[in-house]
């Protein structure tokens, strides 16, 4: 008899109102278009890469590709120096990411020591930095006189500190249980090994996120490429290459026309096709790495963000 009456009232409490109902259906419905909309580009470009040129040209392709095919993917073969922008960006975001990773997490712990010196003014420091910024051409000064022109240190080393990632950080490791860091110290480890060995694996989350942070930045970034690699063209990321390339596309048309390719296919592009070939082909990667992260992101900033 009790239990029919308490799972009456529990019932009673989870049973939703027609308004409820409303604002649920409301609310999906919203949430569902919105992420339509995000997709819709990304899918466009995919579907007029993969389908029949003639029909692209003449603007026929809109929800569902036509005539699939690859021909416009295997002509960018013809393209010499894509392949070689392709590997510096993936070098540059493997490296970059890793060591930013690795800096901004050890900086993140140091600033919550008590017994570091300076502290406050240390973290104070790193922090005024994400309100200030010198301009383009102080920057660029600096990176001449440091020498980080035309060298690929240029991609890694004036990203290894970011104040946002430090914060997220030391946010979370904050929230780590001291308990667990004493016992380790009590046993006879350093602030080295329990950094290695406990805090890094339980940060794992926060990690992952100013991981994606760090990935997608060193990716999309071409202004340091732009304004520092003039005089080595070998070192141009592959967004860089894209903004040569779109910005002088007739003649990216002309060499992925000299090429294996077929004459139809030869025949059929245009630079509308081009730009969605090479743009698609930027996206692409970054778009397959980034699900794998986001089982980690929601924790990992939301941990990160709590207090300041």
């Amino acid at each position: 008899m009790a239990e029919s009456i308490l799972s009456k009232k529990r019932s009673s409490v989870f049973k939703k109102s027609p308004g409820d109902i409303a604002f649920y259906i409301i609310d999906i419905t919203i949430f569902v278009i919105f992420t339509l909309i995000c997709l819709f580009p990304f899918y466009y470009l995919l579907i007029n890469t993969i389908s029949d040129n003639n029909l692209v040209s003449k603007g026929l392709i809109i929800l569902y590709p036509k005539g699939i095919n690859i021909k416009n993917y295997l002509a960018l073969k013809n393209v010499s120096d894509l392949g070689n922008a392709f590997l510096v960006t993936v070098l540059r975001t493997l490296i970059g990411t890793a060591l930013m990773v690795l800096v901004s997490a050890y900086a993140g712990y140091l600033v919550t020591k008590e017994q570091m010196w300076k502290r406050k003014f240390c973290y104070r420091f790193i922090i005024i930095t994400m309100y200030f910024n010198a301009g383009l051409i102080p920057w660029y000064l600096n990176m001449l006189m440091l020498g980080l022109t035309n060298t690929f240190a240029a991609y890694i080393l004036p990203g290894l500190i970011s104040p946002f990632n430090i914060i997220l950080v030391k946010t979370y490791i904050e929230s780590i249980p001291k308990d667990i860091e004493e016992s380790a110290m009590l046993d006879g480890a350093g602030p080295m090994r329990i950094f290695i060995t406990m805090i890094c694996p339980l940060s794992t989350p926060v990690l992952a996120t100013i991981a994606v942070f760090g990935a997608v930045a060193n990716w999309n970034s071409f202004q340091d490429s732009l304004v520092l690699m003039q005089g080595t063209p070998e070192l141009f990321t592959l967004q860089h290459r894209l903004y040569v390339y779109l910005s002088s596309a007739t003649n990216l048309e002309a060499l992925m026309r000299n090429g294996t390719v077929s004459a139809e296919v030869q025949a059929s592009l245009t630079l509308r096709i081009v730009q969605y070939t090479i743009s698609m082909v930027s996206i692409l990667p970054i778009l397959c790495v980034y699900p794998l992260m986001q089982r980690y992101f929601v924790k990992g900033i939301m941990m990160g963000a709590v207090k300041g």
